[in-house]
């Protein structure tokens, strides 16, 4: 069952972007990044490949340098993800790839991954979106967990608006959903931060994720 209280936290969100192969490594960190929030661990993968195979779909059918926004969702208990590009001709088909073709794999892949998936041409541009089957991931309650207590702690002093004990009382959903908010602005913040002093934002998310997973599985 899905708490209402993480309901709450999961609000739609869209990034515009130019249709190119390198903007596939991004796309995958900020898939991995909103379903981590959302508490979807379980989808991150496979949302992650079904965005990966719609930009190249993009990149093939339509061209190199299109504009393109990524969008996604909940609608009910599935990720539903959003490809809009402005060329409403060349519309994704389902095709039976052969063993030896090098393409028409992109969208039978999203077939076999997705619930269902489909193509919405409209006046100025089309859709291509999937939806994926989440579960989501509800773990045990964390209050004593240190690093989560230390992480309350930063939120609070960041937001300068609520205690860590307005979290547990009174407008949790609220309280919750402005958590999420400090938590995106410092993470924000902090990239913003490397990047001004010559870092690599992307290296220093993806040293984050690797140190997290090795934590998890230590206390699994």
């Amino acid at each position: 069952m899905v708490h209402n209280d993480q309901r709450t936290l999961r609000k739609p969100w869209s990034i515009a972007f130019v249709a190119e192969a390198e903007e596939a490594a991004s796309l995958r960190r900020l898939m991995r990044l909103h379903l981590g929030l959302w508490g979807l661990p379980g989808v991150i993968e496979t949302a992650q490949l079904c965005v990966t195979e719609m930009l190249s779909n993009v990149i093939t059918h339509v061209g190199p340098g299109t504009p393109t926004t990524l969008s996604v969702a909940m609608n009910g208990r599935h990720v539903r993800i959003e490809i809009q590009d402005p060329d409403t001709r060349a519309l994704p088909t389902l095709l039976q790839a052969g063993a030896e073709s090098e393409g028409g794999r992109g969208m039978a892949l999203i077939d076999a991954m997705a619930v269902r998936w489909g193509v919405e041409p409209r006046a100025n541009r089309k859709v291509t979106w999937c939806e994926l089957a989440a579960e989501p991931d509800l773990s045990p309650s964390t209050h004593d967990d240190p690093r989560v207590n230390g992480a309350e702690g930063l939120l609070d002093v960041y937001r300068g608006e609520e205690t860590r004990d307005a979290m547990l009382v009174g407008s949790q959903r609220l309280s919750l959903a402005r958590a999420e908010e400090a938590a995106i602005d410092i993470i924000a913040d902090l990239l913003h931060w490397l990047h001004t002093h010559g870092r690599d934002a992307d290296d220093f998310l993806d040293r984050v994720q690797t140190h997290f997973e090795a934590e998890a599985r230590s206390s699994a």
